[in-house]
């Protein structure tokens, strides 16, 4: 019986939906326009280059060329592999899922173990850095010296979660010895490492650059659809009243936390999808500005189950299991609300200070294909930092090694 209860379960929801799809068709009609547009005209310009390159970089043995460089750094501090660090780069420049899809191509060629795998997806799910300037603190909130505090908060509490994530897992006995080995040139065994990626993939650059397009059309069409199907689906829930239960509830949570009761809406839409949610946020009147911020930095860092579906739905090949990742969403979450009302006052004052006019409320909504060469840019200057900071990783390591001799 216990069997039956879960596929009983999802049998019941679905024809819930069904009917409700029915009875409100109009509604159905405008969230699905309204889903499809978020993907075509934002994620589908923003996130298809870089799985196409991604995919490249992976055949080409870039990835590993990287990899051989940030080891050094990337195993002691997050206890993964340096490949792990190209992805941290990649995924923070172009946003979710493309750290999933690093992830699950990562272990396809046996460069991780679960355990790495799950620490790895964990914290380089984020937003890109475009939608967090151009779409919330610009397009939302009109507020575009918003946009460093967002950062600080959602990028800051994303870094703490993948040092939190280092202790996920059993403690593997060889990580220290293999992390402190320090070969005397390291830039040679990285080419090296490259080349036999290459050799080992054997395609040519057509057939690479073919298979690249098309698995990465392929994964597109499936995260257009998991946001046309989370549009619908809440779009459906608001309009049959079922969200007025969540909404209820989630302001007794609120009223005894001594937050507004009207960060309901934004925080409820935001557990489904990350966009709609943080439109609501932007959009609140009557409550301080620290509260709306807040609540749009918790939404980017949980994501919304639009985003864990399709994560969900890429590591499906994988033994990566969904319980650590939504663990460090969750507290990803709290963290980015919790470092955005300790950094307010300091951050905003400064701001104050540079921009004693005000704030500009007539900027324009920036995503789509045009900022591509910004995302590109932040991708080179996030990997050029990475390699900086493990020179100096490797430097001061060989210096305190001799100090100790």
């Amino acid at each position: 019986m216990k069997r039956l209860a879960l596929p009983l379960l999802i049998t019941c929801g679905l024809l819930i939906i069904c009917i409700l799809m029915v009875v409100y068709p109009l509604s159905v009609w405008e969230s699905g326009v309204r889903g499809l547009s978020i993907w075509w005209e934002v994620l589908f310009p923003s996130l298809f280059p870089f799985f196409v390159i991604s995919e490249l970089l992976l055949g080409l043995g870039i990835v590993h060329f990287m990899g051989t460089l940030l080891h050094p750094f990337m195993r002691p501090v997050f206890r993964i592999p340096g490949t792990g660090g190209f992805v941290a780069a990649i995924s923070y420049a172009s946003g979710y899922p493309v750290g999933a899809k690093l992830t699950a191509k990562l272990w396809e060629q046996k460069q991780i173990t679960r355990e790495e795998g799950e620490r790895l997806v964990a914290f380089t799910t984020t937003s890109d850095p475009i939608f967090l300037i151009g779409a919330v603190a610009v397009g939302f909130f009109h507020t575009p010296a918003l946009a460093g505090i967002l950062a600080i908060a959602h990028y800051g509490s994303g870094l703490i979660v993948g040092l939190l994530m280092r202790f996920h897992g059993p403690k593997d006995t060889h990580e220290n010895s293999e992390a402190l080995t320090v070969e005397g040139n390291r830039l040679k065994h990285a080419f090296y490492a490259m080349h036999q990626a290459r050799e080992s993939d054997g395609r040519s650059l057509g057939q690479l650059v073919q298979q690249a397009i098309r698995s990465s059309l392929q994964l597109m069409i499936v995260v257009g659809g998991l946001v046309v199907f989370f549009s619908v689906i809440l779009q459906l829930f608001t309009e049959a009243g079922f969200m007025n239960g969540m909404y209820h509830w989630l302001e007794q949570v609120l009223l005894f936390l001594g937050l507004p009761k009207e960060l309901s809406q934004s925080l409820v839409g935001g557990l489904f999808e990350v966009t709609l949610g943080a439109r609501y946020a932007g959009t609140l009147e009557g409550i301080p500005l620290i509260y709306k911020v807040a609540a749009a930095a918790c939404i980017l860092s949980w994501g919304g189950l639009s985003v864990h579906a399709q994560v969900v739905s890429i590591l499906n090949s994988t033994p990566l299991r969904y319980l650590p990742f939504m663990f460090a969403r969750a507290v990803h979450a709290i963290l980015a609300a919790g470092i955005v009302f300790l950094c307010w006052n300091p951050i905003m004052n400064s701001v104050d200070t540079i921009y004693p006019s005000g704030f500009s409320d007539s900027a324009p909504l920036l995503t789509g294909i045009h900022l591509l060469p910004s995302q590109l840019a932040i991708t080179i200057i996030l990997i050029g930092g990475l390699v900086i900071i493990t020179a100096v990783y490797i430097w001061v390591s060989q210096f305190i090694a001799k100090y100790r001799n």
